[in-house]
């Protein structure tokens, strides 16, 4: 079965990156892969911070990155640059931790000012970590989200997507799923039936 891991990094989990993240995962499932989220805020910082691979959760996200068939790296752009939390983790990947894999760096950011980042700040990262393809980078403002509240089980404030902002994730998703290996005619079958 194709994979498709996602690394957030924003430092809450009530973010607009959270939502976007978890909008490409629905849209990714719906062509039939199979999903997994990683909030990187949620692994243990000590060891994080200290590179300790051998810690069971930090080995677990290693190891799942080093399975994953893609990998969307999101993170919201602060002072011109993406997190330190994402930051931390591309670290401990191995030098050529993305060898082969289709790679979409997804960010959010209160200003058009930061659109850039994403090609001058993470796109860099992602390649000289071996990525076979970098799709084009999708840059979301913050406007782009609208506030809505909160659902049993979410934090307080939860974010969607405004359609303009939606259609623009649609079609990065699609690029980077021309990039993927096709999911096979029984996982398709499986996502058509989860609708």
């Amino acid at each position: 079965m194709t994979t498709i891991l996602a690394l957030s990094g924003s430092p809450s989990g009530a973010s607009r990156t959270v939502a976007a993240v978890r909008g490409a995962l629905d849209l990714l499932a719906e062509r039939g892969y199979k999903v997994q989220h990683v909030a990187v805020r949620e692994l243990p910082a000590a060891e994080l911070l200290a590179a300790d691979t051998g810690h069971p959760q930090i080995k677990k996200v290693l190891t799942e990155v080093a399975e994953a068939d893609g990998v969307i790296v999101a993170t919201p752009i602060y002072k011109a640059s993406y997190t330190g939390v994402i930051k931390a983790l591309l670290d401990l990947l191995p030098q050529h931790g993305l060898r082969g894999k289709a790679v979409l760096p997804l960010a959010t950011g209160g200003t058009l000012a930061h659109l850039l980042a994403v090609d001058y700040a993470l796109r860099p990262v992602l390649a000289a970590l071996g990525a076979r393809h970098v799709v084009p980078g999708t840059f979301l403002l913050d406007s782009a989200f609208v506030s809505g509240p909160a659902e049993p089980g979410h934090p307080p404030l939860r974010y969607s997507l405004a359609p303009d902002a939606e259609l623009r994730l649609t079609d990065a998703i699609a690029e980077f799923a021309a990039a993927l290996p096709a999911p096979s005619l029984d996982e398709e079958a499986a996502a058509l039936t989860n609708l």
